[in-house]
């Protein structure tokens, strides 16, 4: 069993920041990836980004250059930042633990309960 758990999310005006945080506890050496989903009503949930044990990321093309992962191995955490935000980033983010192999995320069973960025214009 894995639990994770968002924090950061906030209302921001058109171009400014978020960081998004996700605390995972645990049974945790199963995991070797991480990722960011995100959902507006009425439209399934999306894959965002996503950062590996070794480092390695993936961010999808419309938040590549503004959003960027980090990680904290002792904290067992992961950050979202989210830079230069648009309304149209409003949504519910979602953390979910997964795995990685050769470029490739797949989300798992894991999921947090989500925070929510609304970003007005």
């Amino acid at each position: 069993q894995v639990l994770l758990v968002e924090s950061g999310g906030g209302l921001v005006q058109s171009g400014g920041s978020l960081r998004l945080s996700c605390a995972a506890s645990g049974n945790i050496d199963s995991i070797n990836a991480m990722g960011w989903y995100r959902q507006v009503p009425g439209k399934q949930r999306e894959f965002v980004a996503s950062i590996a044990s070794d480092g390695s990321t993936n961010v999808v093309a419309s938040v590549k250059g503004r959003f960027t992962l980090s990680r904290d191995n002792a904290k067992r955490t992961v950050y979202l930042q989210m830079d230069s935000l648009k309304p149209k980033d409003t949504a519910v983010y979602y953390c979910n633990a997964g795995t990685y192999y050769s470029g490739i995320y797949s989300y798992g069973d894991f999921w947090g309960k989500g925070t929510k960025a609304t970003v007005s214009s």
